[in-house]
């Protein structure tokens, strides 16, 4: 996916998930809460779960997870190099599948001008 494409997909995103909050309003409000309380800083800083958030999408080959945790990591102050470092750490634990995606959060770093 080139850089444009990715941030089609951060604008698109955006639009089809308040078409799924209006679908599934209960299930959105449920996640969303789950999300929150999980996410807010605690025995791990925000950056950091972000960081493992972002390790989780990439072994399980998630691509909108890796894209909108690049970002969320970006906005909780994890460096590009923080960022690259969790997707060798991903590429070490899984070999070639891991590297593949690897490429996925290089472009979104790069869609994201970091």
């Amino acid at each position: 996916m080139s850089a444009e494409d990715i941030k089609e997909f951060y604008a698109k995103f955006k639009t089809d998930s308040g078409k799924v909050q209006q679908a599934l309003p209960d299930m959105v409000k449920g996640f969303m809460s789950l999300f929150q309380a999980t996410m807010k800083a605690g025995a791990l800083t925000i950056r950091e779960k972000e960081l493992v958030a972002l390790s989780v999408g990439i072994a399980l080959r998630c691509d909108p997870c890796i894209y909108l945790h690049v970002q969320k990591c970006l906005e909780a102050g994890a460096t590009r190099e923080e960022i690259l470092e969790v997707a060798a750490v991903v590429t070490m634990m899984q070999g070639g599948p891991g590297f593949t995606y690897t490429t996925k959060v290089y472009n979104a770093l790069e869609a994201l001008g970091k």
